[in-house]
């Protein structure tokens, strides 16, 4: 097997954290959600009831057209954002992917609107999301793609402010991050770590 078919041959998953319904759709702690539709897009797919029962699927590939590139799953879970470290582990152990070729999408405080970034490993910075993934995988080491949503203003609870919806000056700008984050995840499985931060952690 050539290093262009093993690399052909890798299944990625990659999970958008967020929360299901239209209720959830517009808040800030839901831009997992608009990334992995924006790749969906991308690929011309459309997200499916995953025979685990607990998410909705996309699957291709990325890379350029006539190149066949890695193979991916898109997936978004069905339950709340802390408790969607179950069916992602399910996901990965009915497609049998590790956690070094999983990437999560997700809301970052810590990050200013608009903001982007790539790592692998780490904390869960008080991240439902993350924090049930790293309790259901017992281990944090899968790759993040954080998307900046900032800090609430004034007194703000976080927990209203990552529930609440983006501000109308932010629904301007938000097609351009998802679209950024979008690129990002296609990087990290085409391109890898080190080359998607140089680009993206600027």
């Amino acid at each position: 097997m050539t290093a262009t078919d093993q690399t052909s041959a890798e299944v990625w998953l990659v999970v958008g954290l967020g929360n299901p319904g239209p209720g959830y759709a517009g808040n800030r702690h839901n831009i997992g959600y608009l990334v992995v539709d924006e790749l969906a897009d991308r690929l011309r797919g459309s997200f499916r009831s995953h025979k685990t029962g607990r998410a909705d699927v996309v699957e291709g590939r990325v890379g350029t057209p006539g190149t066949p590139g890695p193979r991916v799953v898109l997936a978004k879970a069905r339950c709340y954002m802390n408790e969607s470290g179950g069916p992602v582990k399910a996901l990965a152990s009915f497609y049998k992917i590790p956690p070094e070729r999983i990437i999560a999408i997700h809301d970052e405080l810590d990050l200013p609107f608009g903001g982007l970034r790539v790592k692998k490993g780490g904390g869960d910075n008080g991240h439902n999301g993350l924090k049930s993934m790293r309790s259901s995988f017992g281990s944090g080491d899968f790759f993040r793609v954080r998307a900046g949503i900032g800090r609430p203003p004034g007194r703000q609870d976080v927990a209203d402010f990552v529930l609440s919806d983006y501000s109308r000056s932010e629904q301007k700008e938000l097609p351009f991050q998802v679209g950024d984050a979008a690129d990002a995840v296609e990087s990290l499985v085409t391109d890898g770590l080190e080359r998607t931060q140089q680009k993206f952690n600027s």
